[in-house]
C-alpha cells in the first residue's frame, strides 16, 4: 500500500488535491472541475499501472466471510469498516485495467449528459433555473431594489434599528424575487450599507445584517439551489428507496413504504416556505433586540411619510386591518356554513374503484417484518382488516360505466350539494373588495362614491350567484348576467387602484409582490410546475421593468398596463370555459370564449415584444441576457464538469468506499450530522453548485436512503449550505459585500458582524433537526 493507505483512499485524496488545486489557481470553476476530473484520473491511472495503488478488499470466498452471509446479514452490510477482521486479498484499484475504466467512463458521461443536460426527465426543470436567473437579473437591473429599499426605511426607520429590520424585509423580498445569493448581496450593499453608515450604525451590525440577508436567496423560494438539489434529490431519493425495499425482501419502494417514493421540487418549494419565513424573522428579532440594548449603535431614523395623506389611527386600523379581516373571516363562517364552497358538478361516467387496503399486505415474512417494524403493529392490524373487508365483499371492485339513469341522479345529487356562492367567485371579490378598502384607507378625504358603486357591484355579483346563477348555468349566461356589476366593481377598484397610487409603499411593493404571488402561488397551489411558474416571473419581471423604464421617461405606459390585463382576461376565460375547439361539437358560448382568449393572448405577447423593444432601446435587455447567458452557462458547465468528476470517483471505488463508510454507522442521525458538518466545512471552499453536483450524489444514496423525510433532509442540506455561504473567513457573502463596501468598512468589521447571524443559521438549524414539522407542515396541508 502506498504510504500505509488502501488504494482507493489514495485516490479520492489525489481528486481531492486536483479539485481544490483547479480551483485555486484562478482557472473559471467551471472549467477546472472537469480538468481536475481528467488529470486525476490520468495520476490514479499512472500510479495503478506502476501497482502503487492496491486496494484491500474483503475476500469474499473466506469461511467468515460466508458465515455472515449465512447468519442473515445482508452483502451489502458487510464492509472492512464494519468488520475489519474478515481476510483480504489484494487488487488493483482498477480490477479490469484503466482503459476499461476509462471507456466506461466515456460511455457514461455521454450517457449521463444526455439525460440530465440535454434530453432527460430533470432538463424541463433545469429550464426553471434560466427562466429565475433572467427574472432575477431583469429585476435587479430595473432599480426595484432601490425603490423597495428606500420604502421599507420609511417604514421602519423610526422603529430602534429600523434601517436593519427594512434591510431584512427587503433582502427576504429580493430572495423571494431573485434567487440569486451574489446580486442580493452586491445589490444591498450598493444601496443600503452607505445609508445606514451615513446614520450613525455600527459597521458590524450594517454589514452583518446585509450579508446575511442577502444570503436568504439560498432558502426562500423559488430558490435555484431548491431546484438544483430538487432534480438531484428526486432520483437519489428513489433510488435509494429502492434498493432499501429490496435489501428487506419487499418487490418495490410503494410496497414497503405504503407510497410512491418521490419528491418534487414544486413540493421542496413548499417545505422551503417556513424555514425561509423563520430565518428573515430571526434576523429581524436580532436586528432589534441588538437595537435596544444598544441604541448608539443602531439608532431610529425618520426617513419620511409613504403616504401623500396624513391618516389617523383609527382610520388605519378600520381601513387596513379591521374591513379586511371581516370580510376574509366572513367568507370562512360563510364556507363552514356550506354558502360559499365548489360548485364543480363535474362526475365520473365510471363507478368509483373500491379502495384498497393502506398498506400491501400479499408480501413475505422477511418485508412483512420490514414493514411492521416501519410502520408499527397497529397500522399493519388495520390493513390487514381492510384487506380482509375487501376479500369478504369479494375483492376489490372495479370500476364499470355507469347506467343513464344512475348518470343523472348522481349529477342531481352532486348539483343539490352545490353551494351557492362558487369559491372563485368568492377570493375574486374579496381580492377586489381589499383593493378598495385599501384606497379608502390610504385617503379617508377622498370621494368616496366611485368606491361606494364598487362596493355595491360586489353586492350584486354574489346574490346574483346566489338567485340566479346555478351550477348548470352555462359560462355565457353568467357572463351576461354580471356584466353590469361587474363594470360597477371594475369602475371602483380603478378609481381604488390611483389612490393607492398616493401611497409609495403599496405603488413600488405592490407590482413585484402580485409576480412573486403569481410565481410562488402557481407552484405552491399545485396549479403548475416550477418551469411554466418561472416562464411566467420572467416574462412578468420583463413587462415590469419596461413599465419602470417608460415612468423614468415620462412616456405613457398603457400598452403594459393592457397587456396585464389581457393576460387576466385568458386566466378567467380559460377558468370559465371548455376552450377545446377541436372537438365535434363545440357551442357558441364556447367559440366566442375561444375568440376572446386568442385575441388577449395575442395582445399579451405583443406587450411582452413591446417590453422587449423598449428596454433593449435603452440599453437594458442586452446586459439582461448577457448575464443570464453566463449564469446559464456556467451552471450547466459545472454540471458537466461535476458529472464527469463523480464518474472518475465511481469508476476506481470511491464513491463505494465512502458509502460504506457512512453506512458503518448504526445511528442514522449520526450519519446524517457527519454528512452535515462535512457540506459545512466544504461550504468554506466550494460554491453550492460544486457542493450539490459532486458531493451530494455521492452522499446522497446513503441520507436519502434511510427513514428521513426527504424534504426534511434537502432543506437542512439548503439551510446547511446557507451557513457556509456566511462563515468566516471563506463565506462567498462575505467576498461579494468586501468588493463593494467602503475603505472605512475593514474586512475585520464584517467578519465581526456576520458572526452573530453565523450564531442564528446555526440556532435556525437546530430548530429545524428538533421541530421537522416546521418544514413538513406546509406540503402536507396543500395537496
Amino acid at each position: 500500500m502506498f504510504f500505509g493507505l488502501d488504494g482507493v483512499e489514495v485516490g479520492l485524496i489525489i481528486v481531492f488535491i486536483c479539485l481544490f488545486g483547479g480551483i485555486l489557481s484562478g482557472f473559471p470553476v467551471a472549467f477546472a472541475i472537469g480538468g481536475a476530473g481528467m488529470i486525476s484520473f490520468a495520476i490514479i491511472a499512472a500510479m495503478d499501472s506502476a501497482g502503487l495503488l492496491i486496494h484491500q478488499a474483503i475476500d469474499t470466498s473466506s469461511e467468515a466471510y460466508r458465515a455472515l452471509v449465512n447468519s442473515g446479514i445482508r452483502e451489502d452490510a458487510i464492509s472492512v469498516f464494519r468488520y475489519p477482521e474478515l481476510a483480504r486479498i489484494a487488487e488493483p484499484v482498477f480490477p479490469q485495467g484503466w482503459e476499461v475504466a476509462m471507456d466506461r467512463n466515456v460511455s457514461f458521461v455521454v450517457n449521463r449528459m444526455n439525460e440530465r443536460v440535454l434530453a432527460g426527465q430533470s432538463i424541463e426543470t433545469l429550464l426553471a433555473v434560466l427562466m429565475f436567473v433572467l427574472m432575477g437579473i431583469t429585476l435587479e437591473r430595473s432599480k426595484i431594489a432601490n425603490d423597495l429599499l428606500t420604502s421599507m426605511a420609511k417604514v421602519f426607520g423610526p422603529l430602534p434599528g429600523g434601517l436593519a429590520v427594512s434591510v431584512v424585509v427587503v433582502g427576504a423580498f429580493l430572495a423571494a424575487s431573485t434567487g440569486i445569493v451574489g446580486a442580493t448581496v452586491v445589490t444591498m450593499g450598493l444601496l443600503a450599507l452607505p445609508t445606514m453608515l451615513r446614520n450613525n450604525y455600527s459597521p458590524e451590525l450594517a454589514t452583518g445584517v446585509i450579508a446575511a440577508s442577502g444570503t436568504l436567496g439560498q432558502i426562500i423560494p423559488p430558490s435555484i439551489v431548491i431546484v438544483l438539489l430538487g432534480t438531484l434529490a428526486g432520483d437519489l431519493y428513489s433510488a435509494a428507496q429502492e434498493a432499501r425495499a429490496t435489501s428487506f425482501g419487499c418487490t418495490d419502494a410503494l410496497t414497503y413504504l405504503g407510497e410512491p417514493a418521490v419528491v418534487s421540487v414544486g413540493t421542496l418549494f413548499q417545505a422551503a416556505l417556513l424555514p425561509g419565513i423563520m430565518l428573515a424573522l430571526l434576523y429581524a428579532l436580532y436586528a432589534f433586540g441588538y437595537a435596544v440594548l444598544r441604541p448608539e449603535n443602531a439608532p431610529a431614523v425618520e426617513m419620511g411619510s409613504t403616504n401623500a395623506e396624513p391618516v389617523t389611527r383609527n382610520e388605519a386600523f378600520t381601513w387596513f386591518i379591521g374591513a379586511p379581516i371581516l370580510m376574509i373571516v366572513g367568507t370562512i363562517f360563510l364556507g363552514n356554513l356550506g354558502i360559499v364552497g365548489s360548485q364543480d358538478t363535474r362526475i365520473s361516467s365510471f363507478s368509483d374503484i373500491g379502495e384498497s387496503a393502506t398498506l400491501r399486505t400479499n408480501v413475505n415474512e422477511q418485508c412483512q417484518a420490514a414493514m411492521i417494524e416501519l410502520h408499527g403493529q397497529e397500522r399493519w392490524d388495520l390493513a390487514l382488516q381492510q384487506q380482509q373487508v375487501i376479500d369478504d365483499a369479494g375483492g376489490l371492485a372495479q370500476s364499470e360505466k355507469l347506467s343513464d339513469e344512475d348518470f343523472a341522479a348522481r349529477q342531481a345529487e352532486v348539483i343539490a350539494d352545490a353551494a351557492p356562492i362558487g369559491t372563485g367567485i368568492a377570493i375574486m371579490m374579496i381580492l377586489l373588495g381589499l383593493i378598495m378598502t385599501t384606497a379608502r384607507g390610504v385617503s379617508p378625504s377622498a370621494d368616496t362614491k366611485p368606491l361606494l358603486i364598487g362596493g355595491a357591484g360586489v353586492v350584486a355579483i354574489l346574490l346574483i350567484d346566489i338567485a340566479l346563477v346555478s351550477p348548470t348555468t352555462s359560462p355565457g349566461t353568467m357572463v351576461v348576467l354580471m356584466a353590469l356589476p361587474f363594470i360597477a366593481v371594475m369602475y371602483g377598484v380603478v378609481y381604488a387602484t390611483k389612490l393607492c397610487a398616493r401611497n409609495e409603499l403599496i405603488r413600488v411593493v405592490f407590482p413585484p409582490l402580485v409576480l412573486i404571488v403569481a410565481v410562488l402561488g402557481s407552484i405552491l397551489g399545485g396549479i403548475t410546475n416550477p418551469t411554466p411558474a418561472a416562464a411566467l416571473g420572467a416574462g412578468g419581471a420583463i413587462m415590469l421593468a419596461a413599465y419602470r423604464k417608460l415612468r423614468d421617461l415620462d412616456r405613457s405606459p398603457k400598452v403594459i398596463i393592457w397587456s396585464t390585463l389581457a393576460i387576466i382576461i385568458c386566466i378567467l376565460v380559460g377558468v370559465n370555459f371548455d376552450l377545446r375547439i377541436n372537438q365535434d361539437d363545440v357551442g357558441f358560448e364556447n367559440w366566442v370564449a375561444f375568440f376572446v382568449a386568442y385575441g388577449a393572448y395575442l395582445y399579451a405577447v405583443f406587450g411582452l415584444l413591446f417590453s422587449c423593444y423598449i428596454l433593449f432601446m435603452n440599453g437594458v435587455l442586452t446586459p439582461v441576457v448577457r448575464e443570464t447567458a453566463k449564469v446559464t452557462s456556467m451552471v450547466f458547465t459545472i454540471l458537466i464538469g461535476s458529472q464527469l468528476l463523480n464518474l472518475v470517483v465511481i469508476s476506481f471505488g470511491g464513491e463505494h468506499y465512502i458509502q460504506q463508510f457512512l453506512k458503518s454507522f448504526d445511528n442514522e442521525l449520526k450519519v446524517f450530522l457527519i454528512v452535515m458538518l462535512v457540506l459545512f466545512v466544504l461550504g468554506f471552499v466550494l460554491d453550492f453548485l460544486e457542493i450539490i453536483y459532486i458531493v451530494v450524489p455521492i452522499v446522497g444514496p446513503v441520507i436519502y436512503g434511510g427513514s428521513f423525510d426527504p424534504k426534511w433532509v434537502t432543506i437542512m442540506i439548503a439551510v446547511n449550505l446557507q451557513t457556509s455561504f456566511l462563515t468566516p473567513p471563506f463565506g462567498f457573502a462575505l467576498f461579494y459585500l468586501r468588493g463593494v463596501a467602503p475603505p472605512s468598512v475593514t474586512t475585520q468589521h464584517i467578519y465581526r458582524g456576520i458572526v452573530p447571524f453565523v450564531g442564528i443559521q446555526v440556532l435556525g438549524l437546530a430548530i429545524l433537526w428538533f421541530f421537522p414539522g416546521i418544514v413538513t407542515i406546509v406540503p402536507d396541508l396543500i395537496p
